[in-house]
């Protein structure tokens, strides 16, 4: 499909957005919308349609969102649960790796585009939301501060799992947060989390002076 085609289609639903609460229901808005996303997108390299396809939680938090509410507290509670029980924890118990590595995956935002080679390692992209360390002066405020979490949260075994848990998945803990899902969706490796993990929690990393 032609851009100018996927413009004129998604000005179309612009104007029919606005037309929505006289001429029809906001759900079949949203049903034309991602028709058009679907014609509109293309396979490419690693890039396919299954990017597409929202699971349960994504697909509650979009109609909650469409209509300006909240999420309903029965339907929160079950996604949350069912994705808590999707977070694995290390095989070996180990949750400690290398901060200065967990340092460049925080700065690295590459990764699972069409031109990534299947396989290939991807950044967490964390400064793109969070301040982490002290020293770097660029980053987003989209969730909360970083800077010195293990020296104010400690290391306890409590801590560690709830750290790992929320990279890991952190719809677990808040079904609609926009925080992607690093373990589940298998965004970054075991290695990858361990390595964040040292950056948040070891004494020795910078988010920790």
């Amino acid at each position: 499909m032609s851009k100018k085609i996927v413009l004129t289609a998604v000005a179309s639903a612009l104007v029919l957005a606005g037309c929505a609460g006289q001429y029809g229901a906001m759900s079949d808005l949203d049903q034309m919308t991602q028709g058009i996303v679907k014609v509109s997108f293309q396979e490419k390299g690693i890039a396919k349609l299954d990017r597409l396809n929202q699971d349960e939680v994504n697909a509650a938090c979009s109609a909650a969102e469409m209509f300006g509410k909240d999420l309903d507290a029965s339907v929160r509670k079950r996604v949350e649960d069912a994705n808590m029980k999707t977070i694995k924890f290390p095989a070996d118990g180990k949750f400690i790796g290398d901060w200065k590595r967990g340092e460049s995956i925080a700065q690295g935002g590459r990764g699972m585009t069409y031109s990534d080679s299947a396989g290939s390692a991807n950044g967490g992209n964390c400064y793109n939301c969070h301040q982490i360390s002290k020293a770097e002066i660029s980053y987003g405020t989209l969730g909360p501060s970083l800077y010195q979490y293990g020296k104010l949260r400690g290391d306890g075994d409590a801590v560690i799992k709830y750290t790992w848990g929320k990279l890991y998945n952190a719809k677990a803990y808040n079904a609609c947060t926009n925080m992607p899902r690093f373990g589940h969706a298998g965004i970054l490796t075991e290695v990858q989390m361990k390595d964040l993990m040292a950056l948040l929690l070891d004494p020795n990393s910078p988010v920790n002076k």
